[in-house]
């Protein structure tokens, strides 16, 4: 199979689909890789690493896509890059499309057979191929919030850990799945006190459990939920429904019982955001105001430390891509529910149903398509 990879063009995306490594594997199996001049240098990889792995070096994007059977990328394409897809042509990328009916739309009028990383699922009912961006953008939140809390930037001007006679910040974060428990764990390694907001038992029941006392743990009521965020000074948003649209949390009515200064990091906003007030920005200029209260929704945090989330999203999508250029995207997802579950669009028909709930489309059973 010819397997394409080219530069991502989202705005501050230096993260890149395959790793030489990556392409390494997939000569090794036989496979032709492409790769555009340059797409790897903001996670430091050259063109020469590539060349050395046996790829192939393209001048331009128009190459990569006009020849590749599949484009394997890091980012939902934008725009540009999905008039270049095609029928017959396999796109394995991040895609979110719940919150993005344009991007639904152009890529069910190209064609193309789109699976979508955030989807995939593993027998333990995680996402394997969601959970490194996410611990990358968990470890990040407590990070870029202690920066919008500096009062140059607009915040509260308080300090994560306090001071000797001074209190710590107060973090709240809504949601204890994997970008949760990773913000949790640093917050509270920065030395803030932290709360961490779930509506499993079960899961507030491990997170007690394995950390011991580290942080808090509260059960997600709207009530609970309401107080704690009036007393926070960055809130953290770790919500996620797979393939779905994330649920709204903090309403704008709410920022006004909120501390002035405080902080909302979104970690959420490519599924749309789970504070009513959030819309996505990006690392150029990551912040804004509503109502006194700084938002931080920037759309690929994991983007920030690229080197290492490049690293860390090849280690997981390298199987995957080796099953799909081996066997064909068709044989690959019959052998494999979970990679079907991946599935979100082929053959100008919707898969996924969380996308079709939230889009309003009908959709067409992921095994049903796989005899289009």
């Amino acid at each position: 199979m010819k397997i394409g990879c080219p530069s991502e063009i989202k705005a501050q995306e230096y993260r890149v689909g395959l790793t030489p490594a990556a392409a390494q594997e997939a000569v090794t199996h036989g496979h032709e890789v492409l790769v555009q001049a340059g797409a790897g240098a903001g996670a430091g990889f050259a063109d020469a690493d590539y060349e050395a792995a046996g790829a192939r070096i393209a001048e331009s994007a128009e190459q990569v896509f006009a020849e590749a059977e599949m484009v394997v990328k890091v980012k939902e394409p934008q725009a540009a890059e999905r008039k270049m897809l095609r029928e017959g042509q396999i796109l394995f990328t991040y895609l979110h499309l719940a919150p993005d009916p344009d991007q639904t739309k152009d890529l069910l009028e190209s064609g193309v057979t789109a699976i979508a990383y955030e989807t995939v699922t593993d027998r333990a009912g995680g996402l394997p191929l969601l959970a490194p961006m996410s611990e990358v953008a968990g470890k990040l939140a407590p990070q870029v919030g202690a920066w919008a809390l500096q009062k140059a930037n607009g915040g509260r001007g308080v300090l994560m850990g306090g001071v000797p006679g001074v209190g710590p910040a107060e973090v709240v974060v809504i949601g204890g799945g994997v970008v949760g428990t990773q913000a949790a764990r640093v917050a509270a390694g920065m030395g803030a006190h932290v709360t961490v907001l779930d509506r499993s038992l079960p899961r507030l029941r491990y997170l007690d459990d394995a950390f011991r006392g580290e942080f808090s743990t509260r059960y997600a009521s709207a009530a609970t939920t309401a107080e704690l965020v009036a007393r926070a000074d960055m809130v953290v948003g770790a919500v996620l429904i797979p393939g779905a649209a994330a649920p709204k949390l903090v309403s704008r009515a709410e920022l006004s019982g909120m501390k002035p200064g405080a902080v909302l990091v979104d970690v959420a906003i490519d599924q749309g955001g789970c504070f009513e007030t959030s819309k996505a920005t990006t690392h150029e200029d990551p912040i804004y105001e509503v109502d006194g209260i700084v938002h931080y929704c920037v759309a690929n945090m994991p983007g920030a430390v690229p080197r290492t989330s490049t690293l860390a999203l090849g280690n997981a999508t390298l199987p995957f891509v080796i099953a799909l250029a081996n066997n064909g995207w068709k044989a690959a997802c019959e052998a494999d529910e979970h990679l079907m579950a991946g599935l979100n669009t082929h053959a100008g028909r919707l898969t996924n149903y969380a996308v079709g709930r939230a889009l309003g489309i009908d959709v067409l059973s992921p095994s049903l398509a796989l005899k289009l």
